[in-house]
């Protein structure tokens, strides 16, 4: 005979439910960890080739922040107006109805997110590897060993409860921004030393047409907002961050403003360190300025600062992308097992624990496969695109449908900035389509990719609702 379920918060992690519990600097440290990746490492320098001219590259990191911001002021009244743990999940399933958030909740959970962990992990485990081998026996393993003890132990952290998850997380965001800021302060030395390059840029720089509405700045902007991404995980967060209606706002304002000053700030450092034509011939700038300074010692301090940005987004990403999950677990009863929120932990385990599971699979199928799934998970990026833009249009879709429910929160300037947003989503969806439509993955056309990844979604999205249909036929007036 089963014991009697005790519902009390404490006893039983089922009866649990996200609680407001998070505080403005975390969630702040959450974005930023979010955003600043490995990217900056060396995107600066494609910009710099793309754009041609010292103004023109600065414009293009500003306009990035900008339409960073507005995008964050989209969201911000999304989550403001409907806070929730399913984020993105709940704004398409409030806009379009169940089917279309599952598919979003099945890619994050197959591909978007699972995918990043699992790339992120062996970019930890690359640069890891050059400070301290692991390789076994002659083999190169190393990668692959970090790879999968950074995830067991990350996701372990997190499954503890969601305060150790934090803390980690605002301990790893403070020594990248330090790791951002040394790069800075390596510029000054080099500046103050007079053994910088001079920073105008020589003859010898291809000045390419880099108008507004060229191809060639067009292209940069697609690499700088990829380097701004991430910032729309906050929406997450927005039913477990404190006084959320107006930190919500903060939040994003505030990690958009830190972002996107970090970001002018190291690249005027690789500017000012390299010039515009080192930056522009540059394959590993990071590592060319260091050189300068620091001799030999610059390949294990960049794989250090490598090593460290990772550890922050891959935390990040754990924390965030195990809600998707959950979400999709409260609204199916097929998945209700995603849906269990632990009281006591104030974190969704279950779906950490199948995060988890998926990430490390595809660790080893990214092993098996080689660099094939480095491409394999950058040509989701159409699908990425495509939910992002239907996101921003369902600020526009939830305005008309429900103009009722409360609005803490409203973009100013409706409907200019959110449709600058969507905009900017279109323009980044036909880039992803037209990138992926001239690669090949194993002799196919890259962009069946997405197909991929969606048709599987399709055929589980059918099964589950014949199974939550018969389970409806079926029940009993005691069951309901």
């Amino acid at each position: 005979m089963s014991p009697a379920p005790d519902n009390t918060p404490t006893a039983s992690h089922e009866a649990g439910k996200p609680r407001r519990i998070l505080r403005l600097h975390e969630a702040v440290t959450l974005i930023v960890g979010l955003v600043i990746g490995a990217g900056i490492f060396k995107t600066p320098a494609v910009v710099a080739n793309l754009t041609g001219e010292t103004g023109t590259m600065f414009s293009a990191w500003i306009l990035g922040g900008l339409v960073s911001l507005v995008g964050a002021l989209c969201y911000a009244e999304l989550a403001c107006a409907y806070p929730d743990a399913g984020g993105d999940y709940h704004f398409l399933q409030k806009a379009y109805g169940r089917s279309v958030s599952f598919l979003f909740g099945w890619a994050r959970l197959s591909v978007i997110t699972t995918g990043s962990i699992a790339l992120l992990a062996f970019v930890f485990g690359d640069y890891m590897n050059r400070i301290v081998p692991l390789d076994i026996a002659g083999i190169v393993s190393g990668p692959f060993l970090y790879a999968i003890a950074v995830i067991l132990i990350l996701s372990w952290l997190n499954i503890r409860n969601i305060r150790t998850g934090m803390t980690t997380q605002s301990l790893f965001t403070g020594r990248q921004i330090l790791c951002l800021v040394l790069i800075v302060a390596t510029a000054l030395y080099l500046l103050a030393s007079g053994t910088s390059t001079p920073a105008s840029p020589p003859s010898s720089v291809p000045s390419p047409e880099t108008s507004p509405f060229s191809a060639n700045f067009g292209l940069a902007m697609v690499f700088v907002l990829l380097t701004f991404g991430g910032w729309n995980e906050a929406a997450y967060i927005s039913a477990e961050i404190r006084d959320g209606h107006r930190n919500m706002v903060r939040a994003l304002v505030f990690s958009i403003a830190i972002i996107t000053a970090l970001y002018l700030l190291v690249t005027w450092a690789y500017w000012q360190g390299l010039g515009f034509a080192g930056m522009a011939a540059s394959a590993t700038i990071a590592a060319d300025l260091m050189q300068m300074a620091f001799g030999d010692t610059a390949r294990k301090i960049i794989s250090l600062m490598v090593a460290i940005s990772t550890l922050t987004s891959i935390n990040a990403t754990i924390i965030v992308g195990a809600r998707t999950s959950y979400a999709m677990g409260r609204d199916w009863h097929v998945l209700r097992k995603l849906g269990v929120w632990d009281a006591r932990r104030d974190t969704p385990v279950n779906a950490l624990y199948i995060q988890c599971l998926a990430s490390l699979v595809l660790v080893i199928l990214g092993t098996l496969i080689g660099s094939g799934f480095k491409s394999m998970v950058e040509f989701t990026a159409p699908v990425f695109w495509l939910f992002f833009l239907l996101s921003g249009i369902s600020l526009f879709v939830l305005r008309m449908r429900d103009p009722h429910t409360p609005r803490p929160f409203r973009v100013p300037f409706y409907p200019v900035l959110p449709l600058i947003f969507c905009l900017t989503c279109c323009y980044m969806l036909w880039s992803s389509l037209s990138y992926v439509y001239d690669q090949s993955l194993g002799g196919v056309n890259a962009a069946w990719i997405g197909v991929a990844v969606l048709l599987p979604g399709l055929v589980f999205l059918w099964i589950i609702n014949r199974m939550d249909t018969d389970k409806k036929q079926t029940a009993t007036p005691a069951d309901t």
